[in-house]
């Protein structure tokens, strides 16, 4: 746990991200990603911030979907890993933590996910631990990606009826009205990626048609090529 004295700041923060990862992001997924580093920094360094699996698994999520389509694996992961890093966490237990989530999940029902206090299990423990937490007052800190982590589990066991989702968070001792707020708000932003990254294509489509029109035109292409900017190398 990181004290007042060795906390870092959101700018140190975001600047260890930029300095491990010095590629250009295209602005479609660097807007969304900047905002996201920066409401994480809050709840890493909150006082009663402890790392567990669900989060990691929320975050896993968003960060997917989010990268979903990035021209390049490679570094789609380098993306990742800077980012956990920037954080002062281990990417390498994010994924690990993530996947055995999934697997378990897959594995469940309506009845075993809401049940997990009453089986032994390293996820059943996982659950246990937080439902304890969450219960003492000021030791577990809440936060969206813990929701988005709690649908995440119910989407793979294939247990989305709303009442499921209300007795689960009873299960963990979590205010299902916080994370009804935190998926509608997860929701819309997923709606919103997928307009931006749509009119992201169309733009570069278009620009890429345009090039290919006027490449017997030096001073044409350059134009072209001042406007793509950063999303130039998305059309190669």
């Amino acid at each position: 746990m990181s004290t007042a004295t060795d906390t870092p700041t959101v700018s140190e923060t975001k600047s260890s991200f930029l300095k491990a990862y010095k590629r250009p992001i295209p602005s479609v997924y660097n807007t969304v990603l900047q905002e996201l580093i920066v409401q994480q920094h809050l709840m890493r360094y909150k006082k009663t911030y402890r790392y567990d699996a669900v989060f990691a698994l929320g975050f896993v999520t968003v960060y997917d979907q989010l990268m979903e389509g990035y021209p390049s694996d490679e570094d789609r992961d380098a993306i990742f890993q800077a980012y956990i890093n920037a954080l002062k966490e281990d990417p390498q237990q994010y994924r690990a933590d993530a996947q055995k989530l999934e697997e378990w999940a897959r594995t469940q029902t309506s009845s075993s996910l809401v049940e997990f206090s009453s089986r032994d299990g390293e996820v059943e423990a996982i659950l246990k631990d937080i439902a304890e937490r969450a219960g003492s007052k000021g030791s577990f800190s809440y936060s969206r990606f813990f929701a988005i982590g709690l649908f995440r589990l119910l989407e793979l066991a294939n247990a989305t009826e709303p009442t499921v989702l209300e007795k689960l968070c009873a299960a963990l001792n979590i205010d299902k009205r916080s994370v009804d707020r935190d998926l509608d708000v997860y929701r819309n932003l997923l709606s919103k990626l997928v307009q931006a990254k749509e009119l992201l294509k169309e733009y570069v489509d278009r620009e890429k048609k345009k090039r290919e029109e006027r490449s017997e035109s030096p001073k044409a292409n350059e134009a072209v090529k001042k406007c793509l900017g950063e999303y130039q190398y998305l059309s190669q």
